[in-house]
């Protein structure tokens, strides 16, 4: 057993291949800057790179310039690849290539089905390691001063998706709808009408909403409201996704948040 392993690691020297890896690296909410430190050391050395469409594209630039790049992701509800392919890709690239780096945007663990392209990689006998990223569903309310929590106003928060693999609204945003908890929904665009009627019927019609598109980018759109008036803020401002729905006390805080903020701003004018 020792003889062949040493002559198997002998033909993969004299024929330059790389042992088979799978890293999953979070790239974050969308700003460039706000990927880790850990998540560019990797990218540098990956021989091959499949990116989501909620990366920012600019990431690219900080890849191994002689890695492969592999757009799998999803634009206007069309799928470059579905699941299954991807996976296949990911073991076929890993035993052809070595270092197979899957880049998604926010963190990998939190709706980005990291976990699950992983296990089918090592089932294959394929190494695996993640690099856990900045959440969107923190980072993108934080950018637009919105605290999850704050003494007083929320003890805790839900972070959910708006839609389930059955394309059905989450039965966890009734629940949610129920406490006193920050409610921030993913990918719930297309049930905002269905989430608006569960947070009505339990009579949270004043309750203040965020809804921010595209959050820490340069094509960031954000709408203030209630829960009855959110609806028509979205229909005028054409907010769609990708977006993040946040319900809660904690909404009202931004705007004096931003008003410290502007006046530090003015004292620092010279």
């Amino acid at each position: 057993m020792l003889r062949f392993r040493f002559y198997k690691k002998l033909i993969k020297e004299k024929m330059n291949l790389k042992n088979p890896k799978l890293t999953v690296v979070g790239a974050g909410p969308g700003d460039i800057d706000l990927i880790t430190v850990k998540a560019l050391k990797v990218l540098k050395t990956a021989d091959v790179v499949l990116y989501d469409a909620l990366v920012n594209e600019e990431l690219l630039d900080f890849i191994n310039p002689k890695a492969e790049l592999i757009f799998v992701g999803k634009r206007r509800g069309c799928y470059k690849y579905q699941q299954e392919q991807i996976n296949e890709l990911i073991v076929a690239r890993a035993n052809s290539h070595g270092h197979v780096v899957r880049l998604k945007g926010g963190d990998p663990f939190i709706f980005g089905r990291g976990a699950e392209e992983m296990e089918y990689a090592a089932n294959y006998g394929i190494e695996v390691a993640v690099v856990p990223g900045i959440s969107s569903s923190l980072a993108v309310p934080a950018s637009q001063n919105i605290p999850l929590t704050k003494r007083g106003s929320a003890e805790s928060f839900w972070v959910i998706t708006g839609t389930t693999k059955e394309h059905q609204i989450s039965s966890d945003i009734k629940l949610a709808a129920q406490s006193n908890a920050t409610v921030v929904i993913l990918m719930g665009m297309s049930k905002l009408p269905q989430i608006v009627k569960l947070f009505q019927a339990e009579g949270k019609n004043d309750l203040p909403v965020a809804i921010i598109q595209d959050g820490t980018t340069s094509k960031e759109k954000t709408g203030i409201g209630t829960v009855d008036t959110i609806a028509q803020i979205v229909a005028e401002k054409d907010l769609r996704n990708p977006a993040i729905i946040v319900l809660g006390e904690v909404v009202k805080h931004r705007q004096t948040i931003l008003e410290i903020q502007h006046q530090y701003a003015k004292e620092l004018v010279f």
